[in-house]
This record gives C-alpha cells, sequence and structure tokens, in this order.
C-alpha cells in the first residue's frame, strides 16, 4: 500500500469514527424526558401547595424546578391525555366532556403524530408508556404500541380495582399486547416497572417514559402502611363510601369497600397520593443510581381538578372534576430540568396541556409542529413572558392572563382565583370580545361524543383489543 493510499486509509477510519462519535454525543445532548401523570389529583392536594398531604418527592420537583401556576387542562382525564400527546385541543376528534369509557368505540385518530413518534423521529429508540391509557381500546390500532410507544404495561381503561385489575367483570392489565397476571397494588405494580426500565436502560441513549398513575382516581383503595400514615383506626367507625359506576355487584370485587378501606375518603385518598409520592421518589432514586438525574426532565402533572366526593381538595378553586371552574381545570403541574430551570421558580405565565408536546419538540431540537394548538412554553420555565393568548376550556369558558369567563361570568381571574366576583356587568366590552372567541372555537371545534358499542355490549376477555 502506497503511503497516499495508507493516508487515505487512516482519514476514512478517522472520519467514519468522528461520525460514530458525533452521532453518540448528540445522543447525549438529548435529555431523557419522563412525563408524570396524576389521575384526578386536586390543586390542594400536594405539600408543597398548603396540603395536609405528605408530598416530599413531589415537593422536590418543584423545589428544584418550576412550578406553573396557572396551568389549564381539561376537566375530564382522556381529552387532556389526548392533548398533551398530541398538542391540539380534544374537541377537533370529538373528544372535550367525555372519556374513551368502556362502551365507548374510537381513540386518538391513528393519522396524528402523537408525542412518541415524534420523537422517534428526533433518535429516541426507547419510548415506555407506564399505567393508564385511557386514549382507546376498541381496536389494536389505538394500543400504545401501534401509536409509536416501544413498551406497554399497564390498562386501557379508567377506574380499574387497584387490587384486582378488573374493570366490568374483566381483567385489565397488560405487558404490551398480553395480558398480564402480575399481582399487586396498581401504583407499586406502575412504580417498579418504571424502575426496572430505568434500570435497564442503556444511559448513553435518551429514552422517554409517560408514567400515567391511576392514583389517587377512585375507587378508593389505599395501602394498610399509607393509611397508618394518616391515623388510621381499624376500630373506629367507617364513613360510606360511594359506588364507582362500573363496580356495583362484579364478581372478584366482594371486597370493594373493605379492602384498602380507611376510616373516611379524606384519609384513603391522602394514602393513595401518598403512595404515589413515595413512588416518584424512588424513581427519582433510580435516576441518580444511574447516574442520568443531571440528563433528565421530568414534568410532573395532573390530569384534571379533584372530586370532593372522593376525598379531593381544590381550595382555594372553586369547583372540581367535570367543570370548568378553576378547581376543574387549573391544574398541578411542575417541571425539574436541571441546569435549565432556576430552583423554587414560580411561573404565572398563562400556559396549558396542548403545550406540553410542542415544547418538548423545541427541548430536543425539533422544527415546529404545523396545525397543532400548543405553543412552545420554555421561557414560562424562568417565568418570562409569553405572547399574548387565550386558552378555550369547552362548553361556554375561555381563559387569558386577566379575564377568565364561564357560563356568561367573568373574572379578573389574576386576583380572583376563586372566582368569587362576577365582573361581566361592568366589563360589557370584555365579554363580547371572549363570547366571540368561544363562538369561534365552538365553530372549529366540533365537539361531541365518541361513537359506542350497541346496549348490551361486553367486554372482551381481559380486554384483549381487537384487531
Amino acid at each position: 500500500m502506497t503511503i497516499k493510499k495508507t493516508l487515505l486509509f487512516h482519514l476514512g477510519l478517522f472520519l467514519s469514527f468522528s461520525i460514530h462519535l458525533k452521532g453518540q454525543s448528540d445522543q447525549l445532548k438529548k435529555p431523557n424526558i419522563i412525563l408524570i401523570v396524576a389521575d384526578d389529583l386536586g390543586w390542594n392536594d400536594v405539600s408543597f401547595n398548603g396540603s395536609e398531604i405528605s408530598t416530599p418527592f413531589i415537593d422536590s420537583l418543584a423545589l428544584q424546578g418550576v412550578f406553573l401556576k396557572r396551568f389549564y387542562v381539561s376537566p375530564v382525564c382522556s381529552p387532556t391525555r389526548a392533548g398533551l400527546l398530541t398538542g391540539i385541543y380534544p374537541d377537533r376528534f370529538n373528544l372535550r366532556g367525555y372519556v374513551f369509557s368502556t362502551r365507548y368505540k374510537g381513540g386518538v385518530p391513528t393519522d396524528l403524530t402523537i408525542l412518541p413518534e415524534m420523537l422517534k423521529k428526533a433518535g429516541y429508540k426507547n419510548l415506555a408508556a407506564f399505567g393508564k391509557w385511557h386514549l382507546g381500546h376498541s381496536n389494536h390500532k389505538y394500543h400504545p404500541i401501534s401509536q409509536g410507544f416501544t413498551s406497554f404495561y399497564g390498562h386501557y381503561n379508567g377506574a380499574i380495582d387497584y387490587y384486582s385489575h378488573l374493570r366490568d367483570g374483566e381483567l385489565d392489565w397488560h405487558k404490551d399486547y398480553k395480558t398480564s397476571y402480575d399481582v399487586g397494588y396498581s401504583t407499586d405494580l406502575i412504580g417498579s416497572e418504571v424502575i426496572n426500565f430505568i434500570s435497564k436502560t442503556d444511559k448513553r441513549i435518551p429514552f422517554f417514559a409517560y408514567v400515567a398513575f391511576n392514583a389517587p382516581h377512585s375507587p378508593m383503595q389505599a395501602k394498610l402502611e399509607e393509611l397508618e400514615k394518616y391515623d388510621y383506626d381499624p376500630n373506629a367507625n367507617e364513613e360510606k363510601y360511594p359506588v364507582v359506576q362500573g363496580h356495583r355487584g362484579e364478581r372478584g370485587m366482594d371486597k370493594y369497600g373493605l379492602k384498602g378501606r380507611g376510616n373516611n375518603l379524606r384519609q384513603t385518598y391522602s394514602a393513595m397520593v401518598s403512595s404515589m409520592d413515595s413512588w416518584i421518589g424512588k424513581i427519582l432514586n433510580a435516576l441518580k443510581l444511574k447516574g442520568i438525574e443531571d440528563n433528565t426532565i421530568i414534568w410532573f402533572l395532573s390530569d384534571n381538578g379533584g372530586i370532593s366526593r372522593y376525598g379531593g381538595n381544590n381550595f382555594p378553586l372553586r369547583g372540581g372534576k367535570h367543570t370548568q371552574w378553576e378547581g376543574g381545570v387549573r391544574a398541578i403541574s411542575v417541571v425539574k430540568w436541571p441546569g435549565k430551570i432556576k430552583p423554587g421558580t414560580e411561573s404565572n405565565q398563562l400556559t396549558s396541556y396542548i403545550d406540553v408536546l410542542p415544547t418538548i419538540e423545541n427541548i430536543i431540537g425539533l422544527t415546529a409542529s404545523k396545525d397543532i394548538d400548543g405553543i412552545n412554553i420554555i421561557d414560562a420555565f424562568n417565568n418570562k413572558n409569553l405572547p399574548p393568548r387565550h386558552i378555550y376550556l369547552g362548553k361556554d369558558a375561555i381563559v387569558s392572563k386577566k379575564w377568565k369567563m364561564n357560563q356568561g361570568e367573568l373574572f379578573k381571574i389574576e386576583d380572583d382565583i376563586s372566582e368569587r366576583n362576577d365582573l361581566s356587568f361592568e366589563n360589557p366590552s370584555v365579554v363580547k370580545k371572549l363570547t366571540q372567541l368561544i363562538n369561534h372555537y365552538k365553530e372549529m371545534l366540533p365537539g361531541g361524543k365518541p361513537p359506542t358499542h350497541p346496549i348490551g355490549w361486553k367486554p372482551p376477555k381481559n380486554w384483549k383489543m381487537p384487531k
């Protein structure tokens, strides 16, 4: 081999190795992303926001990151989850005040590029979904893996039993496409699987984990060790518990109301929140042990407000889940991003569930998606001003940074978060403008219900999705 050929050979090796290193470097620059969603967590149900419930690990995310104090969601869960993963108002595909309940057909439209598919384009290879899906179960095409995730562990429906994992008499617990017969409290199983995923992942390759705990959604079932933290007395009289739709008289549900029930709803609810919080702490520790804590973004939020009749507390906000009052649509949302967010930041910028996708898009260096409703809110992470905007909350409700209108009532929401002082008569021009915007959204967004199965329909064995 001549000197020239030798030099060219070694130059080729060097360039090939350099390209390989650059590829590895680019991968390392991209952060791991964990999106944690609580189910029906109230505004006053985390201790950093004034609650008596102990949530030290959720608190740590706020203390080390940013608390988005004006983060708006849908008043019920499936629409919020759909908006998180698409960046689009769920009204666009007939989903706003409804969820993909057991009898509903359909799911998130498969022609949309949802968050895991977007991340895949950016080089993310490990895209895991854990916990509650609730975005379609009537067809294989709506399965999380069919929608871009590389693995799934959890349940398709909402309001499953925490111990038996039954919904409408059928087992709703799955690993990828197969039925899982894992035994245990659902919060424990979900948290443990997340930690297992983190421990096995290659730290050189960025991952995305969508962790959707079903806590503290009903049925109200807690672990004894958590109940005891809230002065559980096994000899005290029990408070009457509401019956959860879909759970009355089911086989295998005989112990519902006995297994996991505390002395009162608030006690049981608190214990359920504490279980979730403890697993968030274990997830944080797993990241630390893996040596990837500093290269991991954690975004924690609730899908909607709490329900007082199941033990939730939204004080001082008005209303709760199923309503467009602040207690239903202003959600706890905190983001920890080491080195990028000043610890202990509180942001009063107007943000929303539909902003999650475009913000993550910006973080990982992708060109902004077209035809979505959300915006990049990365400036809000350090409480920098965002462009003026309105967020449509469904029905006759809309909010801007200064004003909120709901059912014809007008509130200066910056100062009146409890929505007590109706200013509609004093500000007719504001009412007119916001009414026009609401009507515009109603015309643009069709709303409506997903199609349903016929009366008498029964779920498939073990909730297996048909192809």
